[in-house]
């Protein structure tokens, strides 16, 4: 049976990792400056993550969410300590794309609404609510369509405020540094008006840190960059290390009643022993110390470079702006460099979304093949 077609795919098979370094089935060492999509929080194959996994998976793997899971609030604690977002309660599910998904319907549940705003080139995932509030159009088919969006221009803090002021919005969902979109960010005044605005029209804010949070901005969330306090906060990506888990962080306003959220897989026990050990490795390696030193030579470095037009982005969260269509760049990165990064839909813009633990070392290497491409 044929794969449905849906990926490009490159032609490199990896078939082990460790640390910032994927190796594929002839023993060709890459350095991983891409995590899969950030996913990769901890590096590949940590022994806390591995100890965790294993020894979790000889007990027990999985259960449903209808009898107690000391794990999920072992997480939860933890998340709490260490993201300073106290107070928040927990919902766990699988995926980015679940977790706004779901805060889109607390946020519905909550206000009695039912329009979103949205913001241009944002992405939250490609489930019905989470993929109608991304910018698009290629993406979303008529079902999804049927939801009500607005999207608006980062920094439109004017149409803000006139679709809020009607009345029928449920939720303004913000992405601090996009993903997907190309690494834009607006002002701190605009996200900060923004969240005046929502409060002052019985609008949730929803911070999407799906996937700049888990310390990649250089804080625990990116949001934290900002005076502001979202209604709820959506996470995933680096949250498991590979292992697929996702959650919501809600703000104790908004009251919980059985069967309004549910889920089958999140928050099972393989999930929160991943996540814990994530949890446990960012704190004891200081690996948000780590953004900040890296994120800074990095940009040092950048810098000095006449071809880089602009530097984006903050912390391990990073792009590379050119003047060209970078797609052939970075296939000369991987096939004669042996150096993974991302692409956007911006085309001209090289993402940076390596492992947390990533070295000075790598990024001399990469800036060393970048130069000679260049």
């Amino acid at each position: 049976m044929p794969l449905f077609d849906v990926y490009p795919l490159y032609n490199v098979t990896p078939v082990s990792g460790k640390g910032t370094h994927v190796y594929d089935e002839n023993g060709t060492e890459y350095l991983d400056l891409y995590g899969g999509h950030a996913v990769i929080s901890i590096g590949h194959s940590h022994p806390n993550y591995v100890e965790a996994v294993t020894n979790q998976v000889k007990t027990l793997g999985f259960y449903s969410n209808a009898i107690q899971n000391p794990l999920q609030v072992a997480l939860a604690d933890k998340i709490e300590a260490l993201s300073g977002c106290v107070g928040y309660e927990l919902f766990l599910c699988n995926s980015g794309a679940e977790a706004n998904e779901n805060a889109l319907k607390l946020a519905s549940f909550k206000t009695g609404k039912s329009r979103i705003v949205a913001f241009k080139n944002g992405f939250h995932g490609r489930t019905s609510a989470a993929v109608a509030a991304t910018d698009n159009a290629s993406i979303i088919a008529p079902i999804n369509a049927q939801q009500k969006v607005t999207i608006l221009d980062l920094d439109d803090i004017v149409g803000v405020k006139a679709e809020l002021e009607r009345g029928d919005v449920c939720a303004v969902i913000v992405e601090f540094i996009q993903g997907v979109g190309g690494l834009d960010q607006g002002s701190s005044d605009f996200f900060e008006q923004v969240y005046a605005l929502c409060k002052a029209n019985n609008t949730m804010f929803i911070a999407d840190e799906v996937q700049s949070g888990y310390g990649r901005s250089g804080k625990f969330f990116a949001f934290q960059h900002y005076n502001v306090t979202p209604d709820i906060i959506s996470i995933a990506k680096g949250m498991g290390n590979g292992f697929p888990i996702g959650g919501i962080l809600i703000h104790p306003d908004i009251e919980s009643k059985y069967g309004m959220l549910g889920t089958t897989f999140g928050g099972n026990h393989l999930a929160c022993a991943a996540g814990l050990a994530v949890l446990k490795t960012i704190e004891e390696e200081k690996l948000i110390d780590n953004v900040n030193e890296i994120s800074e030579y990095f940009v040092s470095i950048a810098k000095t470079i006449p071809q880089i037009k602009k530097i984006k982005g903050r912390g391990l969260m990073l792009g590379l702006e050119f003047d060209f269509e970078v797609g052939d760049l970075r296939k000369k990165l991987i096939y004669d460099h042996h150096i993974f990064t991302g692409g956007a839909s911006n085309k001209k813009l090289l993402r940076i979304l390596p492992p947390l633990t990533v070295n000075k070392e790598h990024i001399e290497q990469f800036f060393e093949a970048l130069i000679k491409e260049l």
